[in-house]
This record gives C-alpha cells, structure tokens and sequence, in this order.
C-alpha cells in the first residue's frame, strides 16, 4: 500500500505522486498507470522538441536472407505486448499529469524496400526516423539485402531500459521459438504483470522522492551551479546523417573505467566548446528498488557531469573522488536536478552539450531465431538527442564510438574531439 508524500519541500516527484494516486483513486484513472522520472523526462523533452522527435531504442541483428518468417516473428512479438505492460502502454497526459495506458498487445511489422540508390541500412534508417510517438512503443522492421535481411526490434526509449533489452531479446527468441502468440499469456498472468508494474513504478517514484531531499538538493545546486549548454540548437527542418568515428582499446580487466570515460568526455568537450566551459554531460545510471517486482520498463535516471575544461579542469583523482559523490545522489531524478542547479543560479536549460552511454556486451544474449543466431550490427546516421554522444561497449576489449549532429558540430573539429577523448581515455587507463 502506498500513501501520499507530505511533510517536506513539495518535491517534483513529491507532487506527481500525489497527482497521480487522486487520479488512480477516480472513475476517470482506472486502469492508468504511473510514469518513473526517467519517463517523466522524455515526455518533456518530446513536448519541447520543435520537431516532436521521438527517443528510440533500436536493435539492428543480421540474417541470413530468408530467416525471418514474419508472421511468426510478428506473434512472437506480441505474446512479449500481452506479458509485458511496458510493452503495449501508450504515454499520455491526462490533466497535466503523464501516465501509461495499456492497450491490446500491437507490434507492427514493416518490410522496408531500398528506394533507388539505397542499401539497407540506409532504408532502415529511414524507416527508423520516420517513427511517429502516438503508435505502440515496440515496433518491427524488416530489409532485404542480396545476401543479408536486416531485423531493426525499435523501442520507445520511455518503454526500456538497458536491463530491459538484454530481456526483450532473450524472451522474443523464446516465444519465437515456442510459436507463442499474444493469445498464450493467460489472463492471470496480464493482470499480475499490471500489477507488478504498478508496484515496481510507485516504489520507483517513492525512492525518486526519497532522492529528492533537500540536501540532494542543496548538493546538485552547488555541483552544477556554473553549467550551461553551449551547443547551437540543432536545425531539426532537415534530416542529416549524424558523422561517426570508433576505435578499440584493450578493455581493464577490473571492469570499465567509468571516471576516466567522463575525464575523456571531458577532454572531447574541451575541443568542441572551448576552454573555461562547464558544459552539462549526462549519463544513464540506475536500476529497479530492490524490493520492486522485475519488470521491463525504464528505470535509469539521467546523471549530470559539469565537464569543466581547460584552467577550472580537476585532477583525474579529483574527477574519480566527484563521481563516487555523484553516485551517492544519482537517485535524484533528472527534472529535480535541473531546477536545484536554476536555483543556485545557473543558465542551464535542461539541455545536454553530450551523452555517455556504457554497455556490457557479455551481459546481453544474441537474438536467436529458430537456431540460427543474429548478428547485431550498427545503422549510422541515425539523429541523436544530443550535439555529440559516446557509447563504449565493454566485452573483451573496449569498443569507443562518437556520433555528432551535424547540424550541429563541424566534421573535422569532431573528428579532432574524437582524437582527443581516445588520448585521453588511453591516458587514464590502469598500466600494466
């Protein structure tokens, strides 16, 4: 059972919970659920967008031409839909308040044709990008190459997390090798995995509230008190493939280097944006409370690192010694964190100069359909919600990627950031 939050600063959580439980408590509320903070934050930033661009999860995996029998893969799907609420919940905001409303279990399938000029991956992109918010927030899509056909598995970043993807894939290969269907799950089951849901999300909400405390607070505010993004807003009236540039490094044993990671990042944003700059970098972090059932969904928050460059630049110790510090308040929920840092005075919109993203590849199984096994593969060009974003893939050896807008960032002066986040990650590294 869970009771309204009162008797402190009416956190942003704080109110959302109280707004929602009024809602749910009504006629009008039955059925709808609630949204965690990371939710909560993509429906903003989405509302914002002068191009109302959606944030996508996509998962590209290779086949040999003839794998997939798309009927069955399309059921497979869906019997994920009916188990999983996540899964078949569209976002909507009702009185100013966002929540979930499940629907019937739908998972599109569309088989992209190349258009002249095309290969596969550049249909696929297309297709990707042209995704419209108001639809079912796991979506298929299917190309033919000459030798190759390329499966895109999409998500509403709003519908998944990290953890979340290692499980889609695993469960979408099962139900396609089981031939399981929307029909399979039984009713039991979809009303205990709304209830699960229902309860993961509102302990996730209470532990957000918890986060919220005033010297979280306080602590956000001193720590990104001179962060603002420096970044032109990107020219959304136009489709540009964003540039790319990737390298590999041998990986350190003891696990990934994630203070060095931010010191490169901040090594990169030193060439984009000039010396003396605080510009605001963010990084997923996070999981599911403890006690909370394990759903799919999206549970990580949006971490701020103030990457200040050049003469207010901290030792790499110091940056090692800031970030466990963070990681003791990463709980504070994103929308909380912008307004302790425009309340300590800073310009800072909510927009991020960059993004850091950290995968474990040992952690995620390859998609297996029918025992034949996907190769995962990369679709550049893809638009991205910051001006550059850094992904590392940890598994036996590090693999360093950059994409930028290019409405954005110039080629050469990203390529030159790129130069200078590897130096400064090879140079941050354990020897030995």
């Amino acid at each position: 059972m869970h009771t309204s939050i009162t008797g402190r600063r009416p956190s942003i959580t704080g109110q959302y919970l109280n707004r929602y439980q009024r809602l749910a408590a009504s006629d009008e509320g039955t059925g709808l659920l609630p949204v965690t903070g990371a939710q909560r934050r993509f429906v903003l930033v989405r509302a914002m967008d002068p191009a109302g661009r959606p944030d996508t999860v996509p998962m590209f995996f290779a086949f040999p031409r003839g794998t997939v029998d798309t009927a069955r893969l399309r059921a497979a799907a869906e019997c994920l839909a009916a188990r999983h609420p996540a899964l078949r919940s569209r976002t909507y905001v009702f009185r100013g308040t966002p929540v979930l409303r499940p629907a019937e279990p739908d998972v599109p399938l569309e088989q992209v044709s190349c258009a002249p000029g095309e290969d596969v991956h550049d249909a696929l992109r297309r297709a990707v990008g042209a995704w419209t918010h108001d639809g079912p927030p796991l979506r298929l899509f299917l190309a033919q190459g000459t030798a190759e056909e390329v499966l895109a598995v999409v998500l509403d970043h709003a519908a998944c997390d990290g953890q979340s993807l290692a499980r889609i894939v695993e469960e979408l290969g099962d139900a396609y090798r089981d031939r399981l269907g929307p029909e399979d799950p039984s009713a039991a089951d979809v009303a205990a995995g709304l209830a699960d849901y229902r309860e993961a999300v509102l302990l996730q909400l209470e532990a957000e509230h918890r986060a919220g405390s005033p010297d979280a607070f306080a602590y956000w505010g001193e720590r990104l008190r001179t962060v603002r993004e420096l970044a032109p807003k990107p020219d959304t009236s136009v489709h540009t493939p964003t540039g790319a540039a990737e390298l590999r490094i041998p990986a350190d044993q003891s696990g990934v280097p994630f203070a060095s990671l931010l010191d490169a990042c901040r090594a990169a944003a030193e060439v984009l944006y000039g010396a003396g700059q605080v510009p605001p970098i963010g990084y997923p972090w996070g999981g599911r409370p403890a006690a909370a059932p394990p759903v799919l969904g999206c549970f990580l928050n949006t971490v701020v690192f103030p990457a200040a460059t050049d003469t207010v630049r901290p030792a790499p110790e110091l940056t090692a010694t800031q970030w466990w510090d963070d990681l003791d308040r990463a709980d504070t929920p994103f929308d909380e964190v912008v307004h302790a840092a425009r309340a300590a005075g800073s310009q800072w919109s909510g927009a991020l100069d960059g993004l850091l993203t950290v995968d474990d590849a040992r952690r995620r199984p390859a998609l297996r359909l029918d025992g034949v096994t996907g190769r995962e593969t990369h679709v550049d060009g893809r638009q991205i919600r910051a001006p550059f974003a850094v992904s590392v893939v940890q598994g036996p050896e590090l693999q360093l990627r950059m994409v930028w807008d290019r409405t954005v960032l110039d080629d050469d002066r990203a390529q030159d950031a790129f130069a200078a986040l590897g130096g400064a990650l090879r140079a941050g590294l354990p020897v030995g």
